[in-house]
């Protein structure tokens, strides 16, 4: 209790303000009492606002009607849920004063204010002196400090992601890939393809210098590359040999620095054959489909050629793959430009396209009439389109008005993008007519009066129809006169 009342009596500022204060008139503490608070209020013994002063122009133009206060308690100046504290202020306010309170304050547009008051006794009739500071200032500090935490928040999670990402790129990679300390060469990170270059002991590759993965002959040459790439920064790849089997490698290395410490980033390129081994089966299926007569061409989701036959590289006047590699497929497929916008339509909705009708065109102006089948493939999550393309020559069925008409909505369909729209009109038309033809003969039972008649039409223009579209044995029946 004794310490409570010792701490009590340490709040007071002044031990002798009479005397320290000397003749300290009404106009003097009002200039102390504003300058020591953003806004301040005089208090009557009730609680109502007697006078308002402000040191601070700007919460002075927030509150332009603070005039209308003057005879108003203070309670009703505040938000509704500042109230009770106003009351609390007012009531503690006694001969001791009351502590620092977050007030809203209404603001002449109604907006709420904050302000942080306390309350002091002054005179013998019972008015409160209540001081101001305005928060506005420290809450845009402290929402600022809000706003650069979430940044650095999403930046440090972004990181994370990234760095994520690039762990599981390193630890997937096919070829062995480590990083180095830069001063004593040690493997610092190996991804599981680079463990499996130190043999029995792959677990405890990390802290093993590099020299120790290729044999005793090519370690002079890779630390020949490293003492290259230290001091020019980059350096040319070498061929080594591995200790574990002396197979042949390409070394290639490069640097980066990470906390202030000089790292290599070493990259070891397996042979072809140590990748990829497939079954004896698949690889000769490989070889069938680069031999067949047929054109068979591989493409990526963006249409561009991924891998071509011989056949496809003689068709389309080619020199080697090489040339129609990464070349859009559209280049040489189609006798107009929107025929493999609509090729690669199907095979994206429906997944396969049978017996499609095209034209290849070659490099020097020849022309191929060729009969597709395609399929969609997934592959690493992205589809592939692969294409086998026959050559059919004059076998290839016209799309032209006067030859064969269309028998089916399928086939209609796949000349979209190939012939005019009239010429798609007049298709579907012949091989509309010719289905209510051969309709009417068959519920008539090929009585040709009664199907002429149900069609609506002269014996001599159904006769003129079945001659056109080679229905039915016309040699027995009466001449297109009768």
């Amino acid at each position: 209790m004794a310490q409570k009342a010792k701490a009590k009596s340490q709040v007071k500022a002044f031990s002798t303000p009479r005397k320290s204060l000397g003749d300290l008139d009404a106009d003097a503490a009002a200039a102390l009492i504003s300058a020591a608070a953003d806004i301040a209020l005089i208090l009557d013994e009730g609680g109502v606002i007697r006078d308002v002063a402000f040191s601070n122009e700007e919460l002075s133009g927030e509150f332009a009607a603070h005039a209308s206060w003057l005879g108003q308690p203070w309670i009703e100046t505040v938000a509704k849920d500042s109230r009770p504290k106003v009351e609390e202020l007012t009531r503690r306010s006694g001969t001791t004063g009351g502590r620092w309170r977050h007030v809203n304050q209404v603001s002449t547009e109604g907006a709420s204010v904050p302000i942080l008051y306390s309350t002091a006794p002054v005179g013998k009739a019972g008015r409160i002196v209540v001081f101001g500071r305005d928060l506005r200032p420290v809450s845009r500090l402290q929402q600022r400090l809000v706003e650069v935490q979430q940044s650095m928040e999403r930046d440090y999670s972004r990181l994370r992601q990234a760095e994520t990402r690039y762990r599981l790129l390193f630890q997937m990679s096919p070829d062995p890939v480590l990083v180095l300390d830069g001063t004593t060469q040690r493997v610092t990170e190996a991804n599981p393809a680079a463990m499996r270059l130190f043999g029995k002991d792959q677990r405890r590759s990390v802290g093993r210098p590099i020299a120790e993965a290729f044999s005793a002959d090519s370690r002079a040459v890779v630390q020949s590359l490293l003492a290259s790439v230290r001091a020019a920064g980059r350096g040319d790849d070498v061929t080594a040999r591995l200790a574990e089997d002396n197979a042949e490698v390409t070394v290639s290395a490069s640097t980066f620095r990470q906390e202030g410490t000089l790292l290599f980033l070493v990259r070891i390129a397996m042979p072809e054959a140590t990748l990829v081994a497939l079954p004896p089966d698949k690889s000769r299926l490989l070889k069938l489909v680069d031999a067949v007569p047929d054109a068979f061409v591989v493409t990526g989701p963006d249409g561009r050629i991924i891998t071509a036959n011989a056949a496809f590289i003689e068709m389309v006047e080619a020199t080697s793959e090489e040339q129609v590699r990464s070349e859009p497929l559209d280049r040489w497929l189609g006798a107009q430009d929107v025929e493999s916008e609509v090729l690669f339509g199907h095979l994206r909705n429906r997944g396969t396209v049978r017996l499609y009708a095209s034209v290849l065109r070659g490099e020097h102006g020849a022309r191929t009439e060729v009969e597709i089948s395609a399929v969609t493939v997934m592959h690493g999550g992205k589809p592939c389109f692969g294409f086998a393309m026959r050559d059919v020559g004059p076998r290839v069925r016209p799309a032209v008005v006067g030859a064969r008409p269309t028998r089916s909505v399928e086939q209609l369909t796949e000349l979209i993008g190939r012939v005019p729209l009239k010429d798609l009109v007049r298709e579907a038309t012949d091989a509309i007519e010719r289905l209510c033809i051969e309709a009417a003969l068959e519920l008539s039972g090929d009585n040709r009066a009664s199907a002429a008649e149900m069609l609506g039409l002269s014996r001599q223009s159904l006769y003129v129809k079945l001659r056109r579209y080679g229905l039915g044995d016309l040699g027995a029946e009466p001449g297109e006169a009768g």
